[in-house]
C-alpha cells in the first residue's frame, strides 16, 4: 500500500536540512530493506518529506543510492581525517598511544552510524554497482590509507618502528586492530566498548612484533649491565 504523504503534513525546512534527511533516511532504508526492497515512498515517510520532493532533490531511486553511498563516503572520510590528527606522531609510550588512536578509529570511524552503513552498502550492493564502489575505493580508502601511512612514515623516520614499506604497514595495521571485530560486523552488530579496546589492544601488540623497532644483543647488553651497576 503507497503512503499519502501531504507537503503540509511537515513543518517547513530549509534545501540543506531537507537533504540530509533524505540522505540519511535513504541509508536507514537501503540497509534494513536492500535496494531492491526499498522504495521511494518509505523513504520520503522516513525523511519526514513528501514523496515529490525526494524526487526534487534527487530524480529516482538509483539516483537517490549513488547519492547516500557518495554522501556516506565523505562523511566517513572526515571522520577519518578528524581521528588522523590524533595519530600520535611523537609518542611516549608507543602501544598505548597506538592502541589509543586504534581504539578513537574503531569507534569514530568503523563502528558509528555512518560507517556501518556504508560497509552494509559495499557487502550487500557492491556486485549490482561496480563502477560506484570502484569510485567509493577511489575516493575513500585511495585517500585516506596513504594518510595514515604517511604517519607510519614519520614514526619510522623517528625511529619508532622498522618499516620498509609505510602503505604496507597502515595496511596491516587498520586489518589487525579491528580483525576480531569482523564477526560481530557481519551479524550486523555494533561492538562494545570493551570488545574495541581488546581488538585494538590485539591488534597493535601483533603489529608491533611485526614492526616494532628491534633492539641489538649489544644494545640489550648494554642495557643490562647498567640495570646491575
Amino acid at each position: 500500500m503507497k503512503l499519502h504523504v501531504s507537503p503540509d503534513t511537515f513543518p517547513p525546512r530549509g534545501h540543506e536540512a531537507k537533504r540530509i534527511s533524505i540522505v540519511d533516511a535513504a541509508a536507514g532504508v537501503f540497509c534494513r530493506e536492500g535496494f531492491a526492497g526499498a522504495n521511494i515512498d518509505l523513504i520520503a515517510a522516513e525523511a519526514g518529506v513528501s514523496r515529490q520532493t525526494v524526487y526534487n532533490h534527487h530524480g529516482d531511486k538509483e539516483k537517490l543510492f549513488v547519492a547516500v553511498v557518495r554522501d556516506l563516503t565523505e562523511r566517513c572520510n572526515t571522520g577519518i581525517f578528524a581521528t588522523i590528527a590524533t595519530f600520535p606522531d611523537q609518542p611516549k609510550d608507543l602501544e598505548a598511544d597506538l592502541i589509543g588512536f586504534a581504539v578513537r578509529l574503531n569507534q569514530n570511524c568503523i563502528c558509528n552510524r555512518d560507517g556501518k552503513f556504508l560497509r552494509k552498502l559495499i557487502q550487500t550492493e557492491g556486485e549490482r554497482y561496480p563502477e560506484l564502489f570502484a569510485e567509493w575505493r577511489e575516493q575513500g580508502p585511495g585517500r585516506t590509507w596513504p594518510a595514515i601511512a604517511a604517519r607510519f612514515a614519520r614514526l619510522a623516520y623517528g625511529g619508532y618502528l622498522a618499516i620498509e614499506d609505510p602503505d604496507v604497514a597502515a595496511r596491516q595495521f587498520l586489518g589487525l586492530v579491528n580483525a576480531e571485530l569482523q564477526t560481530t560486523f557481519m551479524l550486523g552488530g555494533t561492538p562494545r566498548e570493551d570488545e574495541v579496546l581488546q581488538s585494538a589492544t590485539n591488534g597493535v601488540r601483533t603489529f608491533l612484533r611485526a614492526f616494532g623497532k628491534r633492539r641489538s644483543a649489544t644494545s640489550v647488553e648494554k642495557q643490562a649491565a647498567l640495570a646491575s651497576a
